[in-house]
């Protein structure tokens, strides 16, 4: 199902807000994912004659706890290992993977899926319809993977084996976004022998899927090295060639500092890197034929503002936030007009459903009338004062995991502007345990967040903003903004199988939030990717951008 809605295209430029005249709805979101520069609009540049063999050498930026799980970094590496039911197309369609096809049910509560037969695992037991209600039944029942849970709660209810090669899921609602949100590398299946026999630490390490790579060897702290799969008969239909991997081996090193990894591509001890710093994107579309720019749809990096306690209790503060502080500008500055500004708190330009709107545009005149009206005066320094109180906000932000150096220079820039404008504003680094579930996580703990969470659909809004209550909590709304009212509009945008409907509720939850500047938008999550002229047929999955190397080649001996 593609969305009925146009979202606009990228902001290469501060206030840049051109909308698409014309174009089919398959190029505007094939184009909002995917924006390939000087490499076709996957990025799967080929070119000669492929050769059998050789040593993708990629340098990619955070090493997960786990090749698989519930963060993007995960699904990223995950990808070469594991397959999926089904998987998106760069026009926004469902194509077949491990399923070569599946039926809906009249009332949208079963989707049953027919497998390809003959699949085996690389442990060699089949991948069959019992392995799959198997996985589906661990991610809704275990801790196998905490965002493919959430991703289909509360609407999954179980999965059953008719037969080898059908498997049903059953659902308690309609949930029309469903196969949508199964194209996640989070949905990768596993072996169900794997899964009962092993240890945690031993499928953390090394899972067994059916994949183009195995997992031949883990060395923390540098690099993962992946081996070609030569029984691989399990290729998606998006792939773009047929059969095994070319290569042999993948390099999958870990390089923190972007000046490096870039480096590592133009000296050539790189095939493909991750993550080109801003700063050299420009340097790096003149070099290299393959540059990929993909902006990750789902919810953006923005501001999460405590609802529950602290000054952002008061709604006129929170606007005032927001139109105390040039983001755009910051955003242009810091990125060099290569991540587009993201105004709306919510959803990513390049997620069906967008809501295209700049709620709160700087306006540093009209946060001093909030301001004032919320009952706050100009004190010493400066610095905005009531009832014998400072106007300080802690703002708490994963520097290395979220944000990179140049991201960190977006939040000083805006900490800088704040304080002009009266909010004297404490970044707070925090530590990827600290802000999931630890110190950070509870409403004493921080006035503010910046975060983001990919996913391909717009029922992301489910997670990020479902009401909290004692018998449901919802530790993914950072707001802590229970709004009863807007959870019901959620569902009903979840449940809708009038697609045209759905899609006009997701975008009324959208400005649900921004009336009640629960959040403040900042900039999309990006993927920049350069690859070596060397090295063809690479490129990158629509739903999640991960990287796909079983159809990559080199046409010379390495």
């Amino acid at each position: 199902m593609t969305s009925p809605t146009r979202p606009r295209p990228p902001r290469p430029l501060p206030r840049s807000r051109a909308p698409l005249a014309t174009a089919s709805l398959g190029t505007v979101l094939a184009s909002l994912a995917l924006a390939a520069c000087a490499g076709g609009t996957s990025g799967g540049g080929t070119g000669g004659t492929p050769v059998q063999g050789g040593t993708i050498t990629y340098a990619h930026v955070q090493e997960p706890p786990c090749i698989f799980g519930g963060w993007i970094q995960q699904a990223y590496i995950s990808r070469q290992v594991l397959d999926g039911l089904v998987t998106e197309d760069e026009d926004g369609s469902v194509k077949p993977w491990l399923a070569t096809s599946w039926k809906t049910s009249p009332d949208g509560l079963t989707y049953t899926f027919t497998l390809k037969d003959g699949v085996k695992f690389t442990d060699g037991t089949p991948l069959d319809a019992e392995a799959v209600a198997y996985n589906f039944e661990q991610f809704e029942h275990s801790d196998l993977n905490g965002t493919a849970k959430v991703s289909i709660d509360p609407y999954y209810k179980k999965a059953e084996a008719v037969d080898a090669t059908h498997v049903a899921i059953h659902l308690h609602k309609p949930y029309p976004e469903f196969l949508r949100l199964i194209t996640q590398g989070y949905f990768g299946i596993q072996s169900a022998h794997a899964l009962k026999t092993r240890t945690k630490e031993q499928n953390c390490e090394r899972p067994i899927g059916s994949g183009a790579f195995t997992v031949e060897k883990w060395n923390k702290g540098q690099n993962v090295l992946f081996r070609k799969n030569p029984g691989y008969t399990s290729w998606p239909a998006t792939a773009k060639h047929k059969g095994p991997a070319y290569v042999d081996t993948i390099d999958w090193k870990f390089v923190a500092d972007g000046t490096s990894r870039y480096a590592s591509l133009t000296t050539g001890q790189s095939d493909v890197i991750y993550e080109v710093p801003t700063v050299n994107w420009k340097d790096a579309r003149a070099r290299f034929r393959n540059t990929i720019r993909y902006i990750t749809p789902g919810h953006p990096v923005s501001f999460y503002l405590n609802t529950q306690q602290g000054p952002f209790t008061d709604k006129l503060v929170r606007q005032a936030f927001a139109r105390a502080a040039d983001r755009e500008a910051a955003v242009d500055a810091g990125f060099h007009g290569v991540i587009p500004y993201e105004p709306n708190p919510s959803v990513s330009q390049s997620t069906p459903g967008y809501l295209d709107t700049d709620p709160y545009p700087y306006d540093p005149a009209e946060a001093a009338q909030l301001l004032k009206r919320a009952g706050w005066s100009r004190g010493a320094g400066g610095i905005y004062a009531k009832d014998g109180r400072k106007l300080r906000v802690r703002l708490v932000y994963g520097p290395g995991y979220q944000f990179t150096s140049e991201g960190a220079t977006v939040l000083q820039a805006l900490q800088e502007q704040w304080r002009q404008n009266g909010f004297d504003v404490t970044l707070v680094p925090a530590t990827q345990a600290e802000s999931w579930g630890g110190t950070y996580s509870t409403p004493d703990s921080y006035d503010t967040q910046a975060s983001y969470w990919t996913s391909p659909s717009p029922a992301i809004l489910w997670i990020i903003w479902r009401e909290s209550t004692k018998d449901n909590p919802n530790g993914n709304n950072h707001s802590f903004y229970n709004d009863s009212s807007l959870t019901r509009l959620i569902d009903r945008a979840n449940t809708n199988t009038d697609t045209a409907a759905g899609f006009g509720q997701y975008k009324q939850a959208q400005k649900v939030v921004n009336d009640e500047a629960a959040g403040v938008g900042l900039y999309t999550q990006n993927t920049l990717i350069a690859v070596s002229d060397k090295l063809h047929g690479f490129w990158v999955e629509k739903s999640q951008g991960e990287p796909v190397f079983s159809d990559a080649y080199f046409t010379g001996k390495r």
